[in-house]
């Protein structure tokens, strides 16, 4: 959420700032409405002061010759219309600090001046690349005819338990996919300093809330039947990220480069919207894993995390031997709550194409003014808003699709990749 005291100083500066998103802020109805709250807490702040001085009109009364309770009972009369008076003005001020609020949540992050221009993905600007796509001199299979092939990709059956964008997967191919994620968990822990954490995957709507999915993006959510409230989470950011919620953090705490958690999760998408892309294989469905990664650091060192955390995620693919490029999202292009955005895109070699399989973004304090996530600065020894960062360590799905797709053989078998071996129990090759 912004500051509104940011909006309040500027309203035309932070239009001008969310136009390059291509979304419209309407400058003049803010304004109109902070004034009328203005004028709402005004007007309740006189009254209070005038029911002061109507309290103390008795002894005057009385002073001036009226009965003690005829006195009484024209005070009465006054403070009991002042106090309805007072109800009225405080109700419109909550009434207008609502609309404010509800206003502010649904307005996405101001992006960082780096954002580049542009109203969709084909104007996103490509940062680096990374590795050589393999030439192959036999004819390349996408992933589901790769899998399919030995048997052990199976979306027909996905189809017959549940229904459209799901997989099953057997043997070699559900032990790739385990072994994925285990390998990527311990790079993470051992070598890139996150915790690991384990969360619910399931969440209440203050915690969607405080991570932006709530309000504007409900459709995108499976939400539970029940009493309860609860939706499946759509990416483990949600649980990690508000594990800082309404809490502070001593300085202490975060550490040298602030508080670092990896978490891997089912992630569950409605995707309302995508129908008719990406139908095949395993590349948009309603269930996937991945291991996410997520900073909370100190305002000073929100720019430097957000590299640390992409090369975490681009240290993944390196390891595993899959070229990629990273990319730098437009203002058309990046996510509402996020202030700058970096995707990493890994080669498919059937498509001939990068697709994403992570993006890293900074949020600056937009999540944590929602959140309340705090720290303490030692210098002030107050309580101030932390920076929230997170990205995929990988998306495991994607993960698995380049592997199949860019160490295929001729003779229909994978080799798997060697960083990958220890996790697979002597098994080198799928297929074989």
């Amino acid at each position: 959420m912004l500051d509104i005291k940011v909006v309040r100083q500027d309203p035309e500066a932070v239009a001008t700032v969310l136009a390059r998103r291509g979304v419209t802020f309407d400058a003049a109805a803010f304004a109109a409405l902070d004034a009328r709250r203005k004028a709402a807490d005004v007007t309740a702040q006189g009254l209070q002061a005038e029911r002061k001085s109507a309290s103390k009109k008795i002894g005057e009364l009385i002073s001036g010759g009226m009965a003690v309770d005829d006195a009484k009972a024209q005070v009465n009369e006054t403070l009991e219309k002042i106090a309805t008076q007072i109800d009225e003005a405080t109700a419109e001020a909550a009434a207008v600090q609502t609309e404010l609020e509800a206003l502010l949540l649904a307005t996405p992050n101001l992006l960082d001046d780096s954002v580049p221009a542009g109203n969709s993905e084909d104007d996103n600007v490509e940062v680096s690349r990374w590795g050589e796509p393999r030439q192959f001199d036999f004819p390349v299979r996408d992933h589901v005819d790769v899998g399919e092939g030995f048997a052990q990709l199976d979306a027909a059956m996905a189809v017959k338990i549940t229904g459209a964008r799901f997989t099953v997967m057997y043997d070699g191919l559900a032990r790739l996919h385990r072994a994925l994620i285990q390998f990527m968990l311990d790079l993470h822990t051992r070598q890139h300093g996150y915790c690991e954490i384990y969360v619910p995957f399931m969440v209440n709507r203050d915690s969607l809330r405080g991570t932006g999915q709530l309000p504007k993006f409900e459709e995108d959510l499976f939400k539970l039947e029940g009493d309860h409230g609860y939706y499946l989470i759509p990416t483990a950011e949600v649980p990690v990220t508000n594990v800082g919620r309404d809490r502070i953090f001593e300085d202490a705490e975060l550490g040298e480069a602030g508080v670092r958690y990896v978490c891997h999760t089912p992630c569950f998408r409605s995707e309302a919207g995508s129908y008719g892309r990406d139908t095949r294989g395993m590349i948009r469905q309603h269930q996937f894993e991945k291991v996410e990664l997520v900073q909370l650091v100190r305002p000073q060192q929100s720019d430097a995390a957000l590299d640390a955390l992409t090369g975490h995620a681009e240290a993944v693919l390196q390891a595993l031997e899959l070229p990629y490029r990273k990319v730098i999202l437009c203002g058309g292009d990046i996510g509402a709550s996020a202030r700058k955005t970096y995707d990493l895109e890994v080669w498919l070699p059937a498509q001939d194409n990068y697709r994403e399989i992570s993006s890293c973004s900074s949020f600056g304090d937009y999540q944590a003014r929602r959140m309340q996530a705090r720290w303490r600065n030692p210098e002030s020894g107050k309580p101030e808003l932390l920076h929230t960062l997170n990205g995929s360590g990988l998306a495991v799905g994607r993960t698995l699709v380049a592997i199949l797709e860019n160490y295929q053989e001729s003779d229909g078998t994978v080799t798997i990749p060697a960083a990958l071996h220890p996790y697979m129990g002597g098994l080198t090759r799928l297929g074989s």
